[in-house]
């Protein structure tokens, strides 16, 4: 058994976004990657796809955006489920709160962002 602290998850930025691994392979995990997000007040990510399944659940906030062409509005205890290989987008529309979540999907999950493929470093 590993425990995985927040206090010792190291920050990572990605389109102003920031990213918190904390169950993710580096950190002892072997099949799922978990991490935690914040969304600044105003921020929305830009589009991308994922080669796995995500599921995102509200800590604070609120999530909204689009996945798979259909709207997302998601608060405090909600679940978004992301499709894998499904287009969407997801962002914070307060002006002053940040917006926070637990991501969970599988180890070694990549994105796609236009023609660029990424392996998010928080993930790993």
């Amino acid at each position: 058994m590993t425990v995985a602290t927040l206090a010792d998850a190291p920050a990572f930025q990605f389109d102003g976004v920031t990213f918190r691994p904390l169950a993710v392979p580096s950190r002892g995990s072997t099949e799922l990657a978990v991490w935690r997000a914040e969304l600044p007040p105003g921020k929305v990510g830009a589009e991308h796809s994922l080669t796995h399944e995500e599921i995102l659940i509200v800590l604070k906030g609120t999530v909204t955006g689009t996945i798979g062409g259909r709207p997302v509005v998601a608060g405090p205890g909600d679940a978004v489920i992301f499709p894998a290989n499904t287009p969407g987008r997801l962002g914070n529309t307060s002006d002053t709160e940040p917006a926070e979540f637990i991501c969970c999907t599988t180890a070694g999950i990549k994105g796609f962002i236009g023609d660029q493929t990424i392996t998010p470093p928080w993930s790993a």
